[in-house]
């Protein structure tokens, strides 16, 4: 028996090598994975190059990166030292030496 979508728990769903595929909104998880997902467990956080990230990691920016309604640029090998994981699209919370700032995961690299 194929499991509903944990995301939004509609059954349209398909076998798709070793994932499952959801029709309706999209959301791929794998066959070994289980269907109940657990919300304390909370979210994994990966780096630039797949490494976990965690809470008070260090990590270097790998990309020059505008602030947006500001003349500040954020440069490439900025260090970011003991960093808080969050919810929503910009994942880290973290230090630079300009100010505090939320950034997404896929500029960092953990050091």
């Amino acid at each position: 028996m194929i499991p509903s979508c944990p995301r939004c728990t509609l059954e349209n769903t398909y076998p798709d090598g070793d994932h499952y595929v959801c029709a309706d909104c999209g959301h791929e998880w794998l066959m070994t994975a289980t269907t109940e997902m657990d919300d304390s467990a909370g979210r994994i956080v990966k780096d630039a190059n797949g490494s976990v990230l965690s809470d008070g990691d260090t990590v270097v920016l790998i990309k020059d990166l505008k602030v947006k309604g500001s003349s500040i640029t954020l440069k490439v090998g900025s260090k970011a030292k003991n960093i808080r994981l969050g919810d929503g699209d910009h994942e880290v919370d973290c230090k630079l030496d300009v100010g505090n700032f939320m950034l997404k995961a896929c500029y960092l690299k953990k050091v």
